[in-house]
């Protein structure tokens, strides 16, 4: 599990495919005696496990499907990724329990400067919509964010100065793609909700609400 605070930005050392299999290596500024064989690491966002380290980078094993199916495979020789090391159970949770596991890609559609504040727009795909709530949170490459506004397949979210330098989030441009991941507790209460639904019949939100549970 992750908390969705950036450590550091890594830069990317290369991305390659080996029939089934693939590799990531990122340099980084992380003590490479702190990170064992095997250790989870989010980059941008997607959990990864540490199988090679030395020269002051890391190496991952990644599967072509995790490629194609994240924003990975945007990335060249040279791009910076956030990294995020698994959390221990004595961490403070500052940001929002996220697992590493993407849900989907989404385009930046809006970038606005307000005050030194960015605005950032995405559009995502509608299914997920049900997943991302005005003042949730969301994690946009490995970032946990508050969401400002949702819309039918879109939403926004505010940057504060020091979030966009200690991230990639300062480098997006409209029409990037970023890695989604929604927030666990909607999947739980979904999966909840559809349970008592088919043992019970008629369980919504509106009864839940009235009888206190929200």
């Amino acid at each position: 599990m992750f908390t969705g605070l950036i450590e550091t930005v890594g830069e990317l050392v290369s991305i390659e495919r080996r029939g089934a299999s693939g590799s990531l290596t990122v340099k980084t500024s992380l003590p490479l005696d702190e990170i064992e064989i095997g250790a989870s690491i989010a980059i941008n966002g997607a959990c990864l496990t540490v199988v090679r380290k030395g020269g002051g980078t890391v190496t991952f094993d990644v599967s072509p499907e995790t490629i194609d199916r994240t924003a990975f495979k945007h990335l060249k020789s040279g791009s910076p990724v956030n990294m995020e090391r698994a959390m221990r159970l004595s961490d403070r949770l500052d940001g929002h329990l996220v697992s590493g596991h993407v849900d989907c890609i989404a385009a930046v559609t809006e970038r606005r400067e307000v005050a030194n504040n960015i605005i950032f727009s995405f559009r995502f795909p509608v299914e997920f919509a049900k997943y991302i709530a005005a003042k949730g949170s969301v994690a946009i490459d490995g970032i946990s964010l508050t969401v400002n506004s949702v819309g039918p397949d879109s939403f926004s979210v505010n940057v504060i100065p020091h979030t966009a330098a200690k991230t990639t989030l300062l480098s997006r441009r409209i029409g990037d793609e970023v890695n989604i991941e929604t927030d666990l507790l909607c999947r739980y209460l979904e999966r909840l909700l559809a349970g008592r639904e088919t043992r019970e019949g008629g369980l919504t939100l509106d009864l839940l609400a009235k009888s206190g549970f929200m």
